[in-house]
C-alpha cells in the first residue's frame, strides 16, 4: 500500500521544490488544471516515460488524481514502486481537495 501526505505536507514540499508531482489523470483534466508544478503521467505511459520523467528512483514524488474515489493516483504510484522508485506516496484527497481549500492550480 503507498503511504499518504497530507494537503499541509504536499503544499509544504511543494513550496520547497522538495517533491515531484504526479498528475495522474492526464489529457484535458491536466490541461485545465493540475497542483503546481505537476507533471502528466497516466498508467498506461508509465513504464515508458517514468526513467525520463523521473531518473532519480529515491527522489520524493506524489501522486494525485480527483479525489478519494479515483483510483488512478494509486495505480500509477503502485506501478512507480514496482518499478523500484522508493518514495512514492499519494495525495488521497486530490486537487478537488486541494481547489476547495483555495490553494492555487496551474492550467496547461
Amino acid at each position: 500500500m503507498t503511504a499518504l501526505i497530507t494537503r499541509d505536507e504536499l503544499r509544504a514540499a511543494i513550496d520547497t521544490d522538495a517533491v515531484t508531482v504526479i498528475d495522474a489523470l492526464g489529457g484535458e483534466y491536466y490541461a485545465k488544471q493540475h497542483l503546481p508544478g505537476a507533471v502528466p503521467l497516466v498508467l498506461a505511459d508509465v513504464d515508458a516515460q517514468a526513467p525520463t520523467l523521473l531518473p532519480d528512483k529515491d527522489a520524493a514524488i506524489v501522486t494525485y488524481c480527483s479525489n478519494p474515489g479515483c483510483a488512478n493516483s494509486t495505480q500509477v504510484a503502485e506501478r512507480l514502486t514496482s518499478l523500484g522508485y522508493t518514495n512514492v506516496r499519494k495525495y488521497k484527497e486530490g486537487i478537488e481537495d486541494w481547489t476547495d481549500a483555495g490553494l492555487p492550480v496551474e492550467s496547461a
